[in-house]
């Protein structure tokens, strides 16, 4: 123990990564389909390993992998969340908001009544409504007391102790909450829910499993017979299907394919669309033929598109269409994903602020539609360091901000402040693509080791405080986080379903975005067999992820005025 101890008093940084591997690896583990998390295995594993002696971390470490953890989900988040400000989601933000408050207001009860410490509170704050982030801006705010060092110290253990009893249980239930209890509530079926949502999204025709007109895309070659004499738009019109005339060619030569071009016997033309649009065009044109010069020289592309443009927000893909205009001619669009999950597709899917689009056509036409919906996605991108740097310093400088309700004393903190500068930086860089490159990959990676390094510094640093506070108030802590999570889920449930008339399967996967558990999405859209529940999970997610995280400095601020 003697060679363990002097580790951890000339390196503690070696049990830290340590804390964050197994954490992570333990937190990857399924059993019957079923993880905990990687959040909630660092913080245990890191308590347990805390239990070996006193580590001593410098606040600096601790402050900036917060700040980057905070400032990465404000800038995931920043052009969803203004964009949310909107008639269209309104009812989305509402449910967020609905459940943020309720459960503040329990926490704030259960502190009155049972006396809790803040510490405690925050814990049973973050643990309970499974939101890790407001660990650091509660921790950041009790900075800001002027508490004594030992106190400090016991109120940051108290968070720890509070979040590690409350987070897995919470996480379990609203794993739980949503496929099988919020159908139950709005007696609903969810599987049949989901069945007619699909039809309505395919136009009121029951939607095919795969939506394949609007996933497969080909190109075929023709020679003009039955069109001879015929506009380009009018046989475009005559297949349907937004087909589209890519290419003329006429006694060798190349006839720019303008919609008033008229087609002459004996012209070659390559029509690009949906499959199932072209394989019916033979007999509006002529015979196919196959000329693997003509498709050669067409150049294709599929590429992956951020939806940045705030005119598509919440719109329809139908609506979008039309919005772009002829923008979109001869772009068709492959998938949609949300939040790395995939969205079924139909004319009435609505399309969000950060959505990907995979966009299928020629080259000059996706050049041309991308503009008008955002930018292409670039993996050889690099992250804008100075961009990234500065944003993160401008929110830890307004995390000093202070201002008095009374005798309180309100602030942000770094973590809070760092949160609102990621989302103005968010919604900078959607803006201006040409500035703030923050690739998808270098968001994860600052998200997980920032999160990962600061939930591991907190379990180490007060381990045996820790340990000592989940043995004094573990089942009182459990017992309040189980109302903490569970009411206002089905406060939310009620109020979406029968005050705001919001669409069930959209119900449920707005349960899981304002609790910011992914999982629980993949859970619904099992039991609904469809995917459905994705639809309602962008709003809520951004505005779950703002809101509940500034719950850190108000409970900090309304418990220990008394």
């Amino acid at each position: 123990m003697g060679t363990v101890r002097s580790i951890i008093t000339t390196a503690p940084e070696i049990f830290l990564l340590l804390a964050i591997a197994i954490g992570t690896v333990l937190g990857r583990l399924k059993i019957s389909g079923f993880s905990i998390g990687t959040t909630a295995c660092i913080l245990i594993v890191s308590v347990l390993i805390g239990q070996l002696g006193s580590f001593a971390f410098p606040p600096i470490l601790r402050a900036i992998l917060f700040s980057l953890f905070v400032f990465t989900i404000g800038y995931r988040s920043g052009p969803e969340f203004f964009a949310s400000l909107s008639v269209r989601t309104l009812a989305q933000v509402v449910l967020a908001l609905v459940i943020g408050s309720t459960g503040l207001v329990l926490v704030l009860i259960f502190a009155h009544m049972f006396k809790l410490d803040t510490g405690t509170a925050a814990g049973l704050t973050a643990g309970a409504l499974t939101q890790s982030s407001v660990i650091g801006t509660a921790s950041g705010a009790l900075a800001q007391l002027g508490l004594p060092a030992e106190m400090l110290k016991q109120q940051e253990a108290n968070i720890a102790a509070g979040y590690a009893v409350t987070y897995v249980l919470g996480y379990i239930l609203t794993l739980l909450f949503v496929p099988f209890v919020a159908p139950r509530l709005m007696g609903i079926d969810l599987k049949a829910e989901a069945a007619k949502l699909e039809a309505e999204l395919a136009g009121g025709t029951p939607a095919k499993a795969d939506n394949l007109s609007y996933r497969k895309f080909q190109a075929r070659a023709y020679r003009v017979s039955a069109a001879a004499g015929r506009t380009v738009e009018a046989i475009e019109a005559e297949i349907g299907g937004r087909t589209v005339i890519e290419r003329i060619v006429r006694d060798g030569a190349d006839i720019p394919p303008n919609r008033a071009s008229i087609l002459e016997a004996g012209d070659d033309v390559v029509l690009t669309g949906p499959t199932a649009a072209i394989v019916d065009a033979e007999p509006v044109i002529g015979p196919e033929v196959d000329s693997d010069e003509l498709l050669r020289s067409l150049p294709g592309n599929v590429i992956e598109v951020l939806v940045e443009n705030r005119r598509l927000h919440g719109r329809s893909i139908r609506d979008v269409a039309e919005i772009v205009g002829d923008g979109a001619r001869g772009v068709f669009l492959r998938s949609l994903t949300r939040m790395s999950r995939e969205v079924p597709l139909g004319p009435e899917t609505r399309v969000y602020l950060g959505d990907v689009m995979t966009l299928v056509g020629s080259t000059g036409n996706i050049a041309r539609a991308t503009k008008q919906v955002g930018h292409a996605l670039n993996t050889s991108d690099r992250t804008d360091i100075a961009f990234l740097t500065i944003g993160v310093a401008a929110g830890l400088l307004a995390g000093l901000v202070s201002f008095k309700v009374g005798t309180v004393a309100l602030t942000l903190g770094g973590g809070g402040g760092a949160l609102i500068a990621g989302l103005v930086c968010g919604w900078l860089r959607s803006r201006n693509p040409a500035i703030g490159a923050l690739p998808p990959a270098a968001q994860q990676t600052l998200s997980d080791l920032g999160l990962g390094g600061f939930i591991a510094a907190v379990g180490l640093g007060n381990g045996l405080a820790a340990w000592s506070a989940i043995q004094a108030h573990g089942l009182l802590l459990v017992g309040m986080g189980v109302v903490v999570t569970l009411v206002p889920l089905t406060v939310g449930t009620l109020v979406a379903f029968y005050l705001l008339r919001m669409n069930p399967v959209v119900t449920c996967g707005a349960l899981a975005g304002a609790m910011t558990v992914d999982a629980a999405v993949t859970g619904a859209c099992d039991v609904a067999e469809s995917k459905t529940p994705v639809l309602g999970v962008a709003v809520p997610y951004a505005v779950g992820n703002v809101v509940l995280t500034v719950l850190g400095p108000i409970v900090v601020a309304a418990t220990s005025s008394g």
